[in-house]
């Protein structure tokens, strides 16, 4: 299917779209990873009308899988392989310790998936150490390391006709640099050209079969050597010196003898020897690692002795090293391995051995396996190496006997340490800063290297494995600013951010291009300081600097490189492909990001021009030749690039064509190949765009459509027609079927945040994506609803904006949290209205266009169209509202108020006519206080005229009236006396009992729960509060009809969360199971559909508990809500508010849940009752059973029944006369005969 060249789709594709559902349902679908479905909660929520949640969110989700968690989107620099859940959300396959840039499905000829190839700058994933490069099985969860690499995989290219992965990018590995390939069954292979000596950025395969490469190199391999070689000196004074076979002769036998000892003088303190006519080694250990191009040794002369052979081994390789050397007798170049001679020759003072191959190693160790005269011996020992490294730590810096005028040294400020290098490079240091010293310039490390030769350079950063220190939860981000020239090169960055959170050892390239000499004018110098943002305390660490020569290569290649994968030809003729003599005509320092292939042409883009072509940025390459896309191309860098159909979508950091002919293309452009026409996405965004990568996502609930992400260094989406400018965090969702962004439609879709840097298809299976996703059911703020069968969210017709309180003392005062958001609400169903009122700090916006604050009205009254209002003008911006009870038409709403209403002022509570849509007249007289807060407000049952106020606050009006207030018929009054305190929350007890949960005094005595008796207008502490509730009371629900239990919940003074039951006698507490971040803000006991197999004492089998807030569940992690069955807490709703958790304030219905006292215990009555009917039932059971084993017995023994009929009795009577019968009657009788 050919998707068209506007922005929008087929009626074809759109209704594909349509039916997308019905379509996944009936076809067979293979699943790469499999994804863990959790219980449904059956809530029954059909007797309570409409239902909804309350809070601080701008995204909502259902738990549904196990996989889903509330976690925010990382921005500490590490991301994630990410796979999608069958509903929609996102969710961490494999998590990496830095960036993953690049992936692809590795699928060999026989079409088996072998696994995806992930690549980037972790040092591992999934857990597993992998440098670099990993494969990650999507059937299994599973990553395996391809360990061979050091560096960053930039790119990749998955070849199924040759089975073979193209990777390039910054690293070394095998016999390459930068460019290199894993084949199926052989694992890394060189290139016939062995890399470049530039990093790739970009590898496809061209429309001909050949592969390009893409990059900012000038040459094949890393062919490039500094003209002066071996110009550092490798510090062997710092290091660990041993030996064996040491003479025992005084002043020669300390290894420390031939360190840095570079006149040739010899004698004691300035020889080491070994014992007559034997052999020994010396060996030195350092605290860091090294690559040494040159070994310079000093033979000792002393007394006719010294050394005739030696070997070099490597540690802890224990490998042998091979050399290149100039005989002193004879002036050739010889080889030597394990047996390198030295000249007994006085005249010379030292030898110098080449390395042939470059070794990493720690340590050395020096054999003398042959001596001159009677034993051997050395008069110096010195190593040097190509590349120049400046340590932080300055004992591993150049040694004072390197005789250079400006040794690699390094300045420290601030609390650094060393820290031990375990398995790291070498040794470093470590700093631990406190929140406020984390955003100071006064820590800082100063590295500056000894440069002795002008030229082009990679500067790279080590920055040690967190793992080794167990500083993983704690390290930071740093700020790198090199000053590299006098005049650096425009257009190339100096400063760059670089983050600590990996787990094993990494380098980051900082620069490329010009560094000077080093002068006494002038010294390179790289700085490391902490990232002035950080605001929490934070580790830092220092370890190395690396300098390496780059140069100019004798080709020509300038960033653009063709090869042909069949023949494998290493062709230096750069006329005989199209392609690098594309690169070849570019201005010098070509840098290509990106490349895409379209038909038969390729289009490659980045930072570069063609003077003579004149175009800039981007460029196609088609039918053998290079062309100008329209009006000259782009006008800054263009950083990725997206195919879509024939729309090649581009981002980077341009703002317009070349010729400025389009406005709009701020960062952000698409081009139609067809059409040969730029074309604007709305007005772009305010900054650049680093990747760009394709996402399917329910737009409308459960329609998934294909949409564009645009992922880098931007805030705003720019306003564009009608639509205003919208903040984002650096992540835009353009959805071409509706040409505009996700965040202008204004629909209730699904909510994803993050930054993604890679897709990839799965043969088989579900796409995957690399970065960091915060992804949620819906897009949607403050306030749901909460639908039953199927149990679903959806958001309510109102458009909210959370606003944070600013002064400090607009807070709940018992809670002690800022509010934000929606915090209560409640639905009215009277008088022929039917009104939803939410209350919070928030502003959302009417249906007549104005802006409403803090308290929102959705209804509408009678048959009229449902509209959205709010308070007219009087009250404060910031105020916030925390409680509402309604009464007739007249609601009354209370919180942190403030204001001025009908000529008087207000504070605490305001009064409403909903019917009127105004206020009422006159209002409660102010209430008074230092921090004036209503956090409760109840109706007595009887008497919905008595409104019980309670909250934070000393007086109401002139009445002094402390933290409990009655206002009735206009007035205030006081309920009782000798209550103080903070107020949370009412629950009432019956008719006449008012229980009231807060941090409170009554009569004195501190309590967190007590009660108020209206008929005797007393204050009591609640029996059985005092010293078992563990801190103030938040939150209250009841448990039974009668309210006579409950459950509560707060913050205990050790700042952990608390959730108890009251019994009617005693507290039960669920136990410290809670996170110490859990704030409980809401709870709500809810009916079942279908009864769990048994109760208990806690709750019954029939109900379950609803906790809302900030929760830190046991064995789950955050949560915003959560079900209690009396055992075990469930996650139920997952919330997340920017890049943060989010939190539910109150769950509230339409009509009150209808218990059945049966709480977890039945009344006495109806166990009576049912005991009496099982021992009824279990008397008719054994009778029946007792007859059955009769009729069995008789059956089984003989027994027949009895005849049912007989014969008539009365038929012979008339034939014996009665004397017969009667006559004897009185006679006497005879004995029995014997």
């Amino acid at each position: 299917m050919r998707i068209p060249s506007s922005l929008g789709l087929t009626a074809e594709l759109a209704c594909l779209i349509q039916l997308w559902p019905i379509v996944t349902h009936l076809l067979p679908r293979i699943q790469a990873i499999n994804f863990t479905p959790v219980p449904s909660p059956d809530l029954d929520l059909t007797e309570l009308g409409r239902v909804a949640l309350t809070g601080d969110f701008d995204s909502i989700s259902l738990y549904s899988y196990q996989q889903q968690t509330q976690d925010a989107f990382s921005t500490n620099g590490t991301q994630s392989v990410i796979a999608q859940l069958p509903n929609g959300d996102f969710a961490n396959a494999a998590n990496a310790d830095g960036y993953i840039k690049t992936m692809c499905p590795f699928v060999t000829r026989d079409g088996k998936l072998q696994g995806i190839i992930v690549g980037g700058n972790f040092t591992s994933l999934g857990g597993v150490q992998a440098q670099g490069v990993a494969l990650y099985d999507p059937a299994k969860s599973e990553v395996t390391p391809l360990p061979g690499l050091t560096g960053t995989a930039n790119t990749l290219y998955c070849d199924p006709e040759l089975d073979t992965v193209y990777v390039g990018g910054q690293f070394k590995g095998s016999n390459s640099t930068n460019a290199i390939i894993w084949v199926a069954n052989a694992g890394w292979t060189n290139l016939p050209f062995e890399g470049f000596n530039g990093p790739v950025n970009s590898i496809i395969k061209g429309s001909n079969g050949t592969v390009i490469f893409g990059g900012s190199f000038t040459g094949l391999g890393n062919k490039t050597t500094p003209v002066k070689k071996d110009e550092q000196v490798i510090n062997i004074s710092s290091a660990n010196l041993t030996s064996e076979g040491t003479s025992t002769t005084a002043g020669f036998n300390a290894e420390s003898n031939i360190v840095c000892k570079t006149s040739g003088q010899g004698g004691p303190g300035n020889t080491w020897l070994l014992q007559d006519n034997a052999p020994g080694f010396w060996r030195a250990d350092m605290n860091f690692g090294y690559e040494p191009s040159l070994l310079r040794i000093w033979n000792t002369h002393y007394q006719g002795r010294g050394t005739k052979t030696f070997r070099f081994t490597a540690l802890p390789l224990n490998g042998i090293m091979n050399f290149t050397f100039t005989d002193p007798d004879t002036g050739d170049e010889s080889l030597c391995d394990a047996r390198c001679p030295l000249s007994s020759d006085p005249s010379t003072p030292y030898q110098d051995f080449r390395f042939i191959n470059t070794v990493g190693m720690s340590a050395f160790r020096i054999d003398i396996s042959e001596w001159h005269g009677q034993g051997g011996g050395l008069n110096g020992v010195e190593l040097f190496q190509n590349d120049i490294f400046a340590y932080a730590e300055n004992d591993l810096n150049e040694p004072s006997c390197a005789k250079s005028d400006f040794p690699s040294n390094a300045s420290v400020t601030g609390p650094w340490r060393v820290t031990p290098s375990g398995r790291s490079y070498s040794r470093y240091l470590s700093a631990d800063l406190s929140d406020g010293e984390s955003n100071s310039q006064a820590v800082s490390v100063v590295f500056q290297p000894d440069i002795k030769q002008q030229g082009n350079y990679s500067v790279t950063i080590y920055t040690p494995g967190c793992l080794e220190d167990d500083s993983c939860d704690r390290r930071g981000i740093v700020n790198v600013t090199g000053i590299y020239a006098t005049s650096t090169t425009p257009g190339i960055p100096l400063q760059t951010q670089i983050y600590q959170t990996n787990n094993y050892d990494k380098y980051d390239e900082i620069y490329r291009g010009p560094v000077d000499l080093s002068s006494g004018g002038f010294r390179p110098s790289v700085t490391l300081t902490p990232l002035l943002t950080q605001t929490e305390s934070i580790t830092l660490v220092a370890q190395r600097v690396q300098f390496s020569l780059t140069g100019n290569a004798s080709s020509s290649l300038n960033g653009l490189y063709e090869f042909d994968p069949i023949s494998r030809e290493v062709d230096v003729d750069i006329s005989n492909s199209t392609v690098a003599q594309a690169g070849a005509n570019l201005d010098t320092g070509a840098l290509i990001t990106s490349m895409a292939v379209i038909g038969d042409t390729t289009y490659i883009a980045g930072n570069f021009s063609d003077s003579s072509a004149g175009f800039e940025n981007i460029f196609a390459i088609g039918s053998g030749n290079a062309t100008a896309l329209p009006n000259g191309g782009l006008n800054a860098q263009v950083s990725s690039m997206f195919v879509y159909g024939d729309l090649l979508f581009l981002g980077g950091n341009f703002t317009n064509t070349v010729n400025g002919s389009l406005p709009g293309l701020n960062n952000i452009a698409a081009f139609n190949t067809t059409s040969q026409t730029w074309q604007a996405l709305g007005a772009g965004v305010n900054g650049a765009v680093n990747t760009i990568v394709d996402l399917t996502i329910n737009v409308t609930t459960n329609t998934p459509e294909h949409c564009i992400t645009f992922n880098g260094f931007f805030d705003r989406l720019e306003a564009s027609g009608s639509d205003k400018a919208v903040p984002v965090p650096g992540f835009g969702v353009w959805v071409p079927s509706r040409r505009n962004w996700l965040q202008n439609l204004r629909l209730q879709s699904q909510a994803v945040t993050g930054q993604l840097s890679a897709m990839t298809n799965v043969t088989g299976g579900t796409p995957l994506l690399a970065g960091t996703l915060s992804s949620k059911d819906a897009s949607v703020s403050g306030a749901v609803a909460l639908i039953d069968d199927p149990l679903r969210i959806n958001g309510l017709n109102i458009n909210i904006q959370p606003e944070p309180v600013g002064p400090a003392t607009r807070k709940r005062a018992v809670s002690n949290q800022n509010v934000s958001g929606i915090v209560t609400g409640l639905f009215h169903t009277s008088n022929n209205l039917n009104v939803t009122v939410l209350g919070g700090h928030f502003t959302a916006t009417a249906t007549n266009g104005s802006t409403i604050e803090n308290l929102a009205f959705i209804g509408n009254a009678g048959n009229s169209a449902e509209t959205i209002t709010g308070l007219t003008s009087g009250l404060d911006s910031d105020s916030a509202f925390l409680a509402l009870d309604t009464t007739d038409n007249i609601l009354y709403a209370g919180g942190t108020i403030s204001g001025r209403v009908n000529n008087a002022d207000v504070n605490g509570l305001i009064v409403y006519d909903l019917s009127q849509n105004t206020y009422s007249y006159p209002q409660p007289p102010a209430l008074g206080g230092s921090d004036v807060a209503v956090n409760a407000i109840a109706m007595r049952p009887n008497n919905a005229q008595q409104v019980f106020v309670g909250g934070s606050f000393e007086t109401a009006g002139s009445l002094g009236c402390p933290s409990v207030c009655v206002f009735e018929n206009g007035a205030w009054s006081q309920p009782g006396s000798g209550i103080e305190g903070d107020v949370a929350a009412f629950m009432w007890q019956g008719n006449d009992k008012l229980l009231v949960g807060g941090n409170l005094t009554v009569l004195n005595n501190a309590t967190s729960l007590a009660n108020y008796d209206t008929s005797k207008s007393e204050w009591t502490t609640l029996n059985g509060a005092s010293g078992i509730v563990p801190g103030p009371v938040t939150a209250l629900t009841q448990a039974k009809k009668d309210a006579s239990h409950f459950w509560v919940a707060g913050k205990a003074s050790n700042n952990s969360a608390f959730l108890m039951k009251f019994d009617g006698n005693t507290f039960q507490t669920v136990g410290d199971v809670l996170g110490n971040q859990t704030t409980i803000r809401g709870l709500s006991v809810l009916p079942l559909r279908k009864e769990r197999n048994n109760g208990n004492n806690l709750i019954s089998s029939g109900m379950t508990l609803v906790i809302t807030g900030e929760l830190n569940l046991p064995n789950f992690g955050n949560a915003s809500a959560a079900l209690f069955n009396g055992t075990t807490f469930s996650p139920f709703i997952l919330s997340t508010s920017g890049n943060g958790p989010g939190s539910l304030s109150q769950l509230f219905s339409e009509k009150e849940v209808a218990f059945d006292d049966a709480d977890g215990n039945m009344a006495v009555g109806f166990v009576v009752l049912i005991a009496l009917a099982c021992a009824l039932g279990a008397i008719f059971l054994l009778v029946v059973a007792g007859i059955l084993i009769e009729r069995y017995r008789r059956k089984h023994e003989g027994y027949t029944p009895a005849p049912t009929t007989y014969f008539d009795k009365t038929s012979n009577m008339g034939r014996i006369p009665p004397e017969h019968l009667f006559g004897r009657l009185g006679q006497s009788r005879q004995g029995p005969m014997l």
